[in-house]
């Protein structure tokens, strides 16, 4: 399994924007399928935005369209999630995970069962 680490979660106001990153020490994430997943408390572990490998096709859940944007940065050996116009709906921890599999049907969504490697998420909190 590969290893992979979360960060740019923390406090940030209503409206306000974060860069999330996901890295795997020693890795290219580039032939991994990508996605970015949030729990909230006391909800179950959802799908938010995911990407298949190389310059894959992306998919974003309905309540992040337009705010959430998935990219690659090859150089980097990196995977992050812009995440703009922040509501206190989104707050969560987020995950990342990799699957060594493209999906399918990535227009269908981001199961977690898909992905086999996750890292070990970075908070997210709006409110102000």
């Amino acid at each position: 399994q590969l290893q992979l680490v979360e960060s740019g979660g923390g406090l940030v106001q209503p409206g306000g924007s974060l860069r999330l990153s996901c890295k795997a020490p020693g890795a290219s994430l580039f032939y991994y399928a990508i996605g970015w997943f949030r729990q909230a408390p006391g909800k179950e572990r959802e799908g938010r935005s995911c990407i298949n490998s190389g310059i894959g096709s992306t998919n974003y859940a309905e309540s992040v369209k337009g705010r959430f944007t998935i990219s690659r940065d090859n150089a980097e050996k990196k995977v992050y999630l812009q995440m703009n116009d922040l509501k206190p709906e989104d707050t969560a921890v987020y995950y990342c995970a990799a699957a060594s599999t493209d999906l399918p049907r990535v227009a269908q969504g981001c199961p977690t069962s898909w992905y086999g490697s996750w890292g070990q998420g970075t908070r997210v909190t709006v409110s102000s």
